[in-house]
């Protein structure tokens, strides 16, 4: 097999083939540009697909029909749609959303600004974000009766499978909303938004065996889950600024990530015509597996079990490659350097240690810890070779737990970060005319055909 990128020539039988799958919505097809790949003795002519920033595309839906498909496992190298919501340049650090910098969108704008960006396109004007925030108002309450089937979930149930169980309920909750006509969908997203963060506030305080407390509307997004998480009942609940900002803004990083396993099983379902609240759950529950959602958990029980440890932080790193283990929050399937949301999420930490540091020996001592192990992963060539950069797991778990969530809350946590984008993509997948139901094709490797043998018959 011999591939190779050249403009277009003269084409062949296979040619028109390889191009019959295609769809007339993909606008930023070559016209000139085509791929040359050689199987067998047949030439196939493949369009190329130009990206506005990042990699271009090679369309190989038509090779199907010559009895060819493409193997990819783990999708490495494998685009299953056009996007324009997030850009992600691994190698030099970047991440976008819509175009904008999300250093820039952390330090100029919210959360609640950065769901609107993604899932318009725009950032708002002010009126338009005052509509939109009074429209998730109106939406944060849940009524008794989603109460009382959160309420009959054991107290001993892990909060992902309950989230991901309750945002499947609002379905039932919400028929009107279900349909993927405009207004449903519009409906329902700010229903999702809204009530997802009401939702977690419930999970984590049920665990805790704490009475329940309702949204309070003239507090901000998260200020407000903060109180509701947190407050004591008929008492004045005053939230830490700093808190605030430093979950808004790790909210705003875990957004989007452009398509990744829980994004894409939310699209993969949204391609079903499956509503917006069957396609998030199915996006909770894929970012409640452990390779996915949860390595910061990971990433705070080991500073915490290096800090108790009898040896060093590098003892431990070289034990670890002694073993060839691997260790949590370093190194990312998409980033060769270092995580840009890494990056914000120290810059967060930092401050708060500076604030509290003298009073917290054990955050100043897990902060200690953390950088250590920072240093020795950018400069020990075991980890630069093999691109182990710090991901955003790597701080974000130590946050969540100075804020006083449980760590397992916290993946509870990066789902709530991640509606908007989840959302997003929904609604751009239903937007696209090119889209298909999702079916992903094998390479079959099983026995050939053969025949029954009657049981009778068989040996004993």
């Amino acid at each position: 097999m011999v591939m190779e990128r050249q403009e277009q020539s003269t084409h062949k039988q296979s040619t028109s083939n390889a191009n019959s799958a295609l769809s007339a919505s993909q606008s930023h097809i070559s016209e000139s540009d085509r791929a040359k790949l050689s199987i067998a003795g047949h030439d196939y002519q493949l369009p190329v697909v130009h990206a506005t920033q990042g990699p271009d595309g090679i369309v190989v839906s038509g090779l199907r029909n010559d009895g060819w498909v493409t193997l990819d496992p783990g999708f490495l190298t494998t685009a299953q749609c056009e996007s324009k919501i997030t850009f992600i340049d691994g190698k030099n650090s970047i991440l976008r959303y819509r175009g904008y910098p999300i250093e820039e969108l952390c330090a100029e704008s919210n959360f609640l600004e950065v769901a609107m960006l993604l899932q318009r396109g725009e950032l708002p004007t002010r009126l338009e974000y005052g509509d939109f925030r009074e429209r998730i108002l109106r939406n944060t309450m849940v009524g008794e009766d989603f109460r009382a089937f959160l309420g009959s979930f054991p107290r001993s149930s892990h909060p992902m499978s309950v989230l991901a169980s309750a945002v499947n309920a609002l379905a039932a909750f919400y028929p009107d909303t279900t349909a993927i006509d405009e207004d449903s969908l519009h409906e329902a997203s700010a229903i999702i938004m809204a009530k997802v963060r009401t939702i977690v506030s419930l999970i984590h305080r049920r665990s805790r065996n704490e009475p329940l407390l309702y949204p309070d509307h003239s507090r901000g997004y998260v200020d407000d889950f903060l109180r509701m998480s947190f407050a004591v009942p008929y008492t004045h609940y005053e939230s830490d600024p700093l808190m605030v900002d430093a979950l808004d803004k790790l909210l705003i990083i875990h957004a989007d990530h452009e398509q990744n396993c829980s994004t894409s099983v939310v699209r993969i379902a949204g391609s079903a015509h499956a509503n917006l609240y069957a396609a998030v759950a199915a996006g909770i529950n894929a970012l409640s597996g452990p390779l996915h959602g949860g390595a910061n958990e990971r990433v705070l029980r080991q500073l915490q079990a290096i800090r108790e440890s009898d040896g060093t932080v590098r003892d431990y790193v070289e034990q670890a490659k002694q073993e060839g283990r691997k260790i949590s929050g370093l190194g990312h399937r998409v980033y060769k350097s270092y995580d840009p949301r890494a990056a914000i999420a120290k810059s967060y930490l930092e401050r708060i240690v500076a604030d509290r540091g003298e009073q917290n020996q054990e955050l100043q001592a897990l902060l200690d810890v953390a950088l250590e192990l920072e240093d020795i992963a950018l400069h020990d060539d075991y980890f630069v070779s093999r691109h182990l950069y710090p991901n955003v797991d790597f701080y974000t778990g130590l946050i969540y737990r100075i804020i006083g969530f449980d760590p397992q809350m916290f993946t509870t946590l990066f789902a709530l970060g991640r509606i908007p984008g989840w959302i997003a993509q929904y609604r751009e997948l239903l937007a696209d005319p090119a889209t298909k139901i999702g079916r992903p094709r094998q390479v079959y490797t099983g026995e050939p055909l053969r025949h029954v043998v009657p049981l009778s018959e068989r040996p004993e």
